[in-house]
C-alpha cells in the first residue's frame, strides 16, 4: 500500500507539472496587459521547468547503460524527437506559408529542446552518480556556461547545461526526501514562501525580464556583464529549488481523478505545442474579453482541459506508435537470451517537459 501511495504521488506530480507548463504557455500573451498575470507567470516560470528536470533526474537514477535501457532511450526519447522536430517544422511551414523554413535536427524548435536535454542528461547519469558532489559540480558547469556567450548554438546546449543541475539534484534524491516535504509544518511554511514570491513577482513585474528563467543564452543577453552569472545562476538555482519544494509539498499523495493521467504526460508535452503555436499563428488572443479576469480564467481552464485530454488513453493509443514505438526489429537480441517484449522490459519513466 505504501508503494502504491508513492506511485500515486509521483504520477500526481507529473500531471500537475505539465499542467503548469501548459498554463505558462497559455498565459504568456496575457502578461502584456495584466500585472497580476505577469506575477503569476513569473512565479510559475521560476520553478516549473526546474521541477520537471528534477523529477526527470529522480526517475533516471537507475540508468546504467544496460542494453534494454539504451533501447528505451532510443525509442522513448530519440525517435519522438526526430518525429516531432520534423512535424513541428512542417506545421510551421504550413501555418506560416513558409515552405522554405529549414528542418534542422541540431536546432530544436520550441519545446523540443527538452528531449535533447533528457537524452544528454540520461547518458551522463552514470558519471554523475560516481562523483562525490555531483550537484555542486553540475552547478559549476551551468554557471560557467551562463557566462559563455559562444556556448549552446547546436542542440540548445546553453539551455541543456544550465538546467543540468536540477536533473542532477533529482538523481541524488530519495523517497524519504519527498516524504519530509509532505508534512503540515512544511506545507504551511511553503504557503508563506509562495505568498512572498507572488508579492515579489508583482513588485518586479513591470520591469523584470522573464528571460532569466528560460536559460536560453548567456547572462550577457540579459544586459549584464558576464561575471554576473557567478551570482545570478546559483541564486536562480536556489530560488527554483525552494519553490519546487513548496510545490512538491502540496502535491496530493492519494489517488485522485487525474493520477492515472500522470503516466501520459509525455504525450501532452509533445502534442500541446501544436495548439499553443496555433493560438499565436491565428490570433486567438486578439479578442479583448480574453484579457480581462474572466478571460484569463477561461484561458487557464482551457489549458488544464487540453492537458487532461492529451493525457488520456485514447490519445495515447493513437500516438503511441511515434511517442513510445516498439522497435524490436531495429535491435539485436541479447546473446543467449530471448528478447523481452518492449512493454515488459524495465524502463525509466519519461517525464514531460517544456519551456
Amino acid at each position: 500500500m505504501a508503494g502504491q501511495a508513492r506511485e500515486s504521488y509521483f504520477d500526481n506530480v507529473k500531471f500537475l507539472t505539465i499542467v503548469l507548463v501548459a498554463c505558462g504557455h497559455a498565459w504568456e500573451p496575457l502578461t502584456y496587459g495584466s500585472r497580476a498575470v505577469t506575477a503569476t507567470y513569473l512565479t510559475v516560470y521560476a520553478f516549473h521547468m526546474p521541477a520537471f528536470a528534477l523529477v526527470s533526474g529522480y526517475f533516471s537514477r537507475s540508468f546504467d547503460m544496460a542494453p534494454h535501457r539504451l533501447r528505451r532511450l532510443v525509442t522513448g526519447v530519440v525517435v519522438p524527437y526526430l518525429v516531432f522536430e520534423v512535424a513541428y517544422t512542417l506545421f510551421y511551414r504550413w501555418a506560416q506559408d513558409d515552405p522554405g523554413y529549414p528542418i534542422s535536427l541540431l536546432d530544436p524548435w520550441y519545446l523540443m529542446w527538452f528531449l535533447v536535454a533528457l537524452f544528454i542528461w540520461r547518458l551522463s547519469t552514470p558519471l554523475w552518480l560516481q562523483l562525490r558532489h555531483p550537484v555542486l559540480v553540475s552547478l559549476a558547469v551551468g554557471t560557467a556556461v551562463s557566462m559563455w556567450p559562444g556556448a549552446g548554438g547546436d542542440l540548445a546546449l546553453q539551455r541543456v547545461l544550465q538546467f543540468l543541475p536540477f536533473f542532477v539534484a533529482g538523481l541524488v534524491l530519495r523517497p524519504e526526501h519527498f516524504a519530509r516535504l509532505r508534512t503540515w509544518r512544511v506545507r504551511w511554511v511553503a504557503l508563506g514562501v509562495v505568498g512572498v514570491a507572488l508579492v515579489a513577482a508583482y513588485w518586479v513585474a513591470p520591469w523584470f525580464d522573464a528571460g532569466w528563467f528560460y536559460h536560453r543564452g548567456s547572462v550577457q543577453g540579459r544586459g549584464v556583464p558576464g561575471w554576473a552569472g557567478l551570482f545570478a545562476t546559483p541564486a536562480l538555482f536556489v530560488l527554483a529549488l525552494v519553490l519546487s519544494a513548496c510545490f512538491l509539498a502540496w502535491v496530493p499523495g492519494r489517488r485522485l481523478w487525474f493520477t492515472a493521467l500522470g503516466t501520459g504526460t509525455i504525450y501532452a508535452y509533445l502534442l500541446h505545442g501544436f495548439v499553443i503555436k496555433s493560438s499565436r499563428f491565428w490570433g486567438w488572443y486578439d479578442h479583448p474579453w480574453l484579457h480581462g479576469p474572466l478571460g484569463e480564467l477561461a484561458v487557464t481552464a482551457a489549458a488544464v482541459a487540453l492537458i487532461t485530454v492529451l493525457c488520456t488513453e485514447p490519445v495515447r493509443r493513437v500516438f503511441r506508435y511515434v511517442v513510445e514505438p516498439r522497435m524490436d526489429w531495429a535491435f539485436r537480441r541479447p546473446t543467449g537470451q530471448r528478447s523481452l517484449p518492449e512493454q515488459t522490459a524495465p524502463r525509466e519513466k519519461v517525464t514531460s517537459g517544456g519551456g
